[in-house]
């Protein structure tokens, strides 16, 4: 009977010792607590994103191949909303427009006509910016998981730190250090831990996870410029 009474005080006091946790402690648990519920929305949307990027990537790719002109891919390109690849293409061929229309004397062209364009400099750099455009929206909230993966850790440990000061507050006020004076102090201070790494983990795993996806689509994009320029230096540019 006497050890499952020790059981049973030392379950509520697990409880007791969050519970009745100072103010200051009580806030970092909340603090932890909300970077963990904002994480884990941003792990659920980051990964529908990326997967919905990287699919409608694959198709755009494959339509652009077979497309027997850019014009034509160009009409049907919001077909591909949400290929960020479709994105950047859209931005060159405007851009390619722009050069032809400022090459003819502001008349409406054709691109593909009979007259060589020049500027393959402005279309390089749109495409570097369009891409770097991409990139930086396809990182967009990832900082927050970075964040949330290294501070986590340390808020819960300043919270374990004030909890083991509490339970030597409560042996020094107590004058003795029994399982029923000390236990509620541990057991903040074990939460206060627990709670850092369960916000720190799953944030620090995502984040390296989506690093390595936005790498990929980078590398997307970045094959595609260059596919793209050849594409335009032989049939629309002269000569460097």
């Amino acid at each position: 009977m006497g050890g499952m009474q020790a059981k049973v005080a030392v379950k509520a006091g697990v409880l007791d010792g969050v519970l009745n946790a100072g103010p200051f402690v009580q806030a970092l648990l909340l603090l932890m607590l909300v970077l963990s519920v904002v994480s884990w929305a941003i792990i659920l949307t980051k990964s529908r994103q990326i997967k919905k990027v990287r699919a409608a990537n694959s198709k755009f790719i494959e339509a652009f191949w077979r497309a027997p002109s850019l014009e034509d891919m160009y009409a049907k390109v919001r077909e591909h909303e949400d290929s960020n690849v479709a994105r950047v293409f859209t931005v060159a061929f405007a851009e390619m427009q722009r050069i032809a229309e400022s090459a003819f004397g502001g008349k409406e062209a054709e691109i593909g006509g009979s007259h060589r364009l020049t500027g393959i400099d402005n279309l390089e750099r749109s495409l570097r910016k369009s891409i770097d455009n991409e990139i930086a929206s396809a990182e967009s909230r990832l900082n927050f998981l970075a964040t949330t993966g290294s501070t986590s850790p340390f808020i819960g440990l300043l919270g374990t730190v004030l909890g083991i000061m509490t339970s030597f507050q409560q042996i020094a006020s107590a004058g003795s250090a029994s399982l029923a004076v000390v236990a509620p102090g541990i057991s903040e201070a074990l939460f206060a831990t627990a709670v850092g790494l369960f916000a720190a983990l799953p944030a620090t795993a995502a984040y390296n996870y989506f690093v390595g996806q936005v790498r990929r689509i980078e590398m997307e994009l970045t094959s595609f410029s260059s596919d793209f320029l050849n594409v335009a230096k032989r049939n629309f540019f002269k000569d460097q």
